[in-house]
């Protein structure tokens, strides 16, 4: 029916500005320890010679069931060449592997279309990435891809969190009305996640970090949402060569 038709996209926009308040929003924490504009400027100048790509929906691919995860004590690992501006990404079994291979850890698990060094400086830069996901999620496709990106993230990187969006406006739409309408903070008495931001976490987030690789959690880098010690790698970024005044 033409009415339903054009409802569509509205039921679509409202489900999405509900999960972009399904976070509270208290005063962003600092960034990450050691993050300066200059190593953002050569974070952003470095050069992938082997990022990931992604071609299509994952969740859709998924569907029902939750990808592998890598085994404890994986990292992805991250070496510069000569020239000082290209790099490699290649997942290791364990940091000793990896710095034997004259690789640096760039975060825990296996390396994804988010390990990018682009992407790490969009994490460290804003700790809080809830909502503004959550906007771009209101436009249309490519609107969105679009928006993503003038976030700072790298293409494949936007595609993964699109992806994510639309699967939480599917998977928990019911729930996050409810959190949103109660006000509910980012987080419960107890410590644990507010009922929105667990059915993200519990829908969409296994397929998001086998896909993403690079999470603010595993790459050292707390959020505006609050996580235990434990949940947070430990994770240095000092093998960033300075970019070229």
């Amino acid at each position: 029916m033409p009415g339903s038709r054009r409802a569509a996209p509205r039921a679509l926009a409202i489900a999405t500005l509900v999960l972009a308040g399904c976070a509270s929003k208290p005063p962003p924490p600092p960034a990450a320890s050691g993050t300066s504009v200059d190593l953002l400027a050569s974070l952003r100048a470095a050069q992938p010679l082997n990022a990931m790509t992604i071609t299509e929906d994952p969740y859709a691919t998924w569907a029902g069931r939750s990808p592998p995860s890598p085994p404890a004590g994986t990292v992805c690992g991250v070496r510069f060449e000569p020239d000082r501006i290209h790099y490699r990404l290649t997942t290791f079994d364990s940091e000793a592997l990896a710095q034997e291979a004259g690789f640096a850890v760039t975060h825990a698990g296996q390396c994804g279309v988010c390990s990018t060094l682009q992407d790490l400086a969009v994490y460290l830069e804003r700790p809080d990435l809830t909502a503004p996901v959550r906007r771009c999620g209101m436009m249309t496709d490519s609107g969105n891809m679009t928006c993503l990106e003038a976030l700072g993230f790298s293409h494949a990187c936007a595609r993964i969190w699109a992806f994510n969006a639309e699967n939480t406006r599917r998977q928990c739409f019911g729930v996050c009305v409810r959190s949103w309408m109660s006000g509910e903070p980012s987080t419960k008495p107890d410590g644990s996640l507010n009922d929105c931001l667990q059915c993200d976490e519990d829908r969409s987030g296994p397929v998001f970090k086998a896909v993403a690789g690079r999470t603010r959690r595993n790459s050292g880098i707390r959020s505006s949402i609050p996580r235990r010690d434990e949940e947070v790698a430990h994770v240095v970024h000092d093998y960033v060569p300075r970019a070229p005044p």
